[in-house]
């Protein structure tokens, strides 16, 4: 009996191995066929996870906020994109470009016929429509990307006298923020800081504002704002 009792723990303790190795190969097999799902650009992750932008070079429909694309803020302040018909769309691609800004050399500040001006700089808004209302640092890769944004709503910051917006266009206003430095304000008096100036025209440069221009802003490569005092 106590040969027999050895030979059913040997058989027992077989048939249980065989067990283990048959479940371990079952699992092995489905594993192979359950398709791996990770998220868009590359990274892993579970199936359920939001998938993440891929960014491309602009100019093709799978561009991240691509020209014609919606999107979507957070209370963060972080945006991602959404569908145009999404009712939580907030703003639109009016135009998508990537690349370096271009390098500006450092002119001396414009001299105001009376008061104070604005030092030109060089900045991504310049490359976008006049009246845009913010824009977005996207880069793809290294590169340096931007969109320039169109709320879906109004008010618009970035209409003419409306006090933002990247732009200084005709029919801003603005007010002395500092020495050599004006900073644009709403020309209807309901932004805290109230409007001095009032740019009237958009000239190639300061030899062509109309008289009784008080005051010259840059306006980037458009050229200098022919401001008058309000």
């Amino acid at each position: 009996m106590r040969g027999y009792g050895h030979f059913g723990s040997f058989l027992h303790t077989a048939v249980v191995s065989a067990a283990v190795v048959f479940a371990l190969a079952l699992l092995t097999a489905l594993a192979a066929c359950t398709p791996f799902r990770g998220t868009a650009g590359g990274g892993s992750g579970a199936g359920s996870a939001a998938p993440s932008p891929t960014l491309t070079p602009a100019g093709t429909d799978t561009a991240f906020l691509a020209e014609g694309a919606c999107a979507q803020s957070d209370p963060l302040g972080s945006y991602r994109e959404v569908a145009c018909s999404d009712p939580n769309a907030i703003a639109e691609v009016t135009v998508r470009f990537y690349g370096p800004l271009p390098d500006a050399s450092s002119p001396a500040a414009p001299t105001a016929a009376q008061g104070t001006s604005t030092v030109p700089t060089v900045r991504a808004g310049d490359r976008c429509p006049e009246t845009t209302d913010f824009v977005l640092s996207v880069p793809s890769g290294r590169s340096p990307g931007y969109a320039c944004m169109r709320k879906r709503d109004g008010p618009h910051p970035g209409d003419p006298g409306a006090g933002g917006g990247p732009r200084t266009i005709v029919g801003d206003c603005v007010y002395t923020a500092g020495a050599g430095q004006v900073k644009e304000t709403a020309c209807d008096r309901s932004s805290r800081n109230k409007p001095g100036y009032r740019v009237d025209v958009i000239a190639p440069d300061r030899a062509q504002c109309p008289p009784g221009t008080a005051l010259f802003v840059s306006v980037g490569p458009a050229g200098v704002g022919c401001a008058r005092r309000l």
